[in-house]
């Protein structure tokens, strides 16, 4: 979802074509199915990490995330990932927060799901602090612990480092996935260029082999 309008990032990529196109034709297209970060970022050495960045309002992260979650547990051992969560505006600062409080207290992987489907199946806005202690406490969450760390000078910290990220990735619209500081690419991305449109499992499904290329280019160069 783009940083100006969060409901555009499917549509910047309306021409999609079967998940294998790209690598059949080749690989990956740089300038097309992904970009590369110039100057590249600061990486720790024999590690290359991928970042999702995502919003947990966001529909097609929503979408994205069983095949994201299912291919983050079966890397390589010279691969980290981990998630980060933008804050393109206020509502979604809020949420921010929320991943970070609960990242803070080792619940966030646990209620991830929970929080996801109750944005998107039950229309809930978890709109501040209480809100969201309310509906985490029945998922094992202690409410004053929870007030504790979203309100922490940690998790502002965690909140800052974040949006730095995400700004020297250059970070317009979720989901999007950084690899080793090198390169940026997304499901959106992964259709472009292709005859047709298609599911966004499919696209899902892409991205995530264009990723495996670049952590590859990535290894190649190290």
């Amino acid at each position: 979802m783009k940083r100006r309008d969060f409901s555009t990032l499917l549509a910047a990529a309306p021409a999609l074509g079967t998940a294998s196109h790209a690598l059949a034709q080749g690989g990956p297209v740089e300038g097309r199915q992904y970009l590369v970060i110039n100057p590249p970022l600061p990486s720790t050495p024999g590690k290359i990490e991928v970042v999702e960045f995502f919003w947990y309002g966001c529909p097609h992260c929503y979408a994205f995330e069983p095949a994201v979650e299912a291919w983050s547990k079966q890397l390589p051992a010279d691969v980290s990932f981990r998630k980060v969560h933008v804050a393109f505006r206020a509502n979604v600062k809020i949420h921010q927060r929320m991943f970070y409080a609960l990242e803070a207290l080792g619940k966030e992987a646990a209620t991830r799901q929970a929080i996801f489907n109750g944005i998107h199946q039950q229309g809930l806005g978890f709109e501040d602090a209480k809100a969201q202690a309310k509906f985490l406490g029945p998922l094992g969450v202690d409410a004053a612990k929870y007030q504790e760390a979203y309100n922490s000078f940690g998790v502002v910290t965690k909140c800052q480092q974040a949006e730095k990220l995400s700004e020297a990735y250059r970070i317009d619209g979720v989901p999007m996935l950084g690899v080793g500081g090198r390169f940026l690419t997304s499901p959106g991305q992964a259709g472009v260029g292709a005859t047709q449109r298609l599911p966004e499992h499919e696209l899902g499904a892409k991205a995530l082999q264009i990723t495996d290329f670049l952590i590859q280019r990535v290894r190649n160069k190290a």
